[in-house]
């Protein structure tokens, strides 16, 4: 008959062991996960007091992760022990094997923790090789631990370490998304503060931009420059690639860019000396299309340069064509010579500065946006930056952008 009880009991202690093993197998939550295990053990295998420690790898401690059954209140969550130096628990972390204290007050390990404890368990929390912790149980009964049930608090160890293991592992790469998350969103804040905020106070033009990355951040950029005399300087650029990577080229570009076009030299200088720039210090994979351009209000006139870049759009009264560049490679990838063209941009006239994000935008059904809707969509008068977007959008249907989308509208209507 006994027999039969100590095999009803196991088969009992087994069933109880899987439902605890699949419970807090599916916890993520490492303080939740720790507080369920140590109020299980108390609650299914009737010991009175049960902690966990997790190891400390950079001071070789353990720390009291969860605890339950003190009347003392000795130790508390988050106190610290020397591995090999305090208890029967520093014992086991030192030597990664279980330890069962049949009577605590003749055992040489033991430290007193807590005055009813008379026996106890140590197991070690091991997790692919490796120590994480040690799992601790005790009671208030002489050699409390029967054979069989040191078993089973064992296998019950290893679902324990496999389960801190996991939630761990979960909260470092939530930690490392969240660390990456706010990066990003700085990067985004310092790069949309490159961007201009309001148009430079100059007469007879009135500019208007826009830039929407494909990513958090993205390697477009559009930029006015007021000059000393008085004409100011307009730029939209693409750096090739995408996310952090471009941004970060961008920004440097940017800078170079600034210092050269403040010397007040033509747009093919400028483009000359920081395609120059670019082949020292760029990556040699990487490359920047880009259109600067030169307005002058005295005599209502722009004068660009192409490096490489889309095609600008001029519309007239009643006409509008894309202004071709003789010469102008992509900076950063060889020597070259960048022509340089002037406009005289009166009343009405509108000059359009855009990237490939815009033109190469696709639907469902893998069709481009193209220049030739572009140049549609400015033959209308009521036309602007965020109305191309708009229409952009409403032609992808829900498609995201491939790449960062960027328009500069010039546009000479006021007198």
């Amino acid at each position: 008959m006994a027999t039969n009880i100590d095999f009803r009991q196991q088969v009992q202690e087994l069933m109880l062991l899987q439902r605890i093993a699949q419970r807090i197998g599916g916890l993520l939550d490492l303080d939740v996960l720790l507080e369920e295990i140590v109020g299980d053990v108390a609650e299914t295998f009737g010991y009175s007091r049960s902690a966990i420690l997790l190891r400390d790898a950079n001071s070789n401690e353990l720390i009291i992760a969860a605890v339950r059954g003190w009347t003392a209140n000795v130790h508390r969550k988050g106190e610290r022990f020397k591995i090999g130096e305090y208890g029967i628990i520093g014992h086991v972390a030192s030597t990664g094997e279980t330890y069962y204290a049949l009577d605590v007050l003749s055992d040489p390990y033991y430290e007193v923790s807590e005055p009813l404890t008379r026996s106890e368990l140590d197991i070690p929390l091991k997790a692919r090789g490796q120590l994480i912790g040690v799992f601790d149980v005790q009671t208030s009964d002489n050699n409390g631990f029967l054979p069989g049930r040191v078993q089973v608090l064992e296998a019950l160890a290893a679902h324990v370490a496999t389960a801190i293991d996991n939630a761990q592992m979960f909260l470092h790469e939530r930690t490392e998304k969240q660390r990456i998350l706010e990066e990003l969103d700085e990067a985004q804040s310092i790069q949309r503060a490159l961007f201009p905020s309001q148009p430079p106070p100059q007469s007879g033009f009135a500019l208007s931009g826009m830039c929407l990355p494909c990513r958090v951040v993205g390697g477009d950029w559009y930029d006015y420059i007021s000059l000393p005399d008085g004409r100011v300087g307009v730029v939209v650029a693409d750096v090739s690639g995408k996310g952090m990577a471009a941004a970060l080229l961008m920004s440097s570009t940017r800078s170079i860019a600034r210092l050269l076009a403040e010397r007040v030299i033509t747009p093919s200088a400028v483009l000359g000396q920081l395609n120059e720039v670019l082949l020292k210090d760029f990556p040699r994979s990487k490359f920047v299309t880009m259109v600067y351009a030169l307005l002058n209000p005295v005599d209502r006139t722009v004068t660009f340069a192409n490096a490489g870049h889309n095609s600008p759009l001029l519309v007239s009264p009643g006409a509008a064509r894309f202004v071709e560049s003789a010469t102008g490679l992509p900076l950063g990838i060889g020597n070259g010579e960048f022509s340089e063209q002037c406009l005289a941009l009166g009343t009405g006239t509108r000059f359009v500065l855009y990237s490939d994000g815009v033109s190469e935008a696709n639907n469902a059904e893998f069709e481009e946006y193209g220049t030739s809707r572009i140049r549609h969509h400015f033959e209308q008068s009521t036309s602007s930056v965020e109305s191309l977007l708009r229409d952009v959008h409403q032609f992808a249907a829900g498609v995201p952008l491939a790449d960062d989308a960027t328009v500069v509208l010039i546009d000479s209507a006021t007198s």
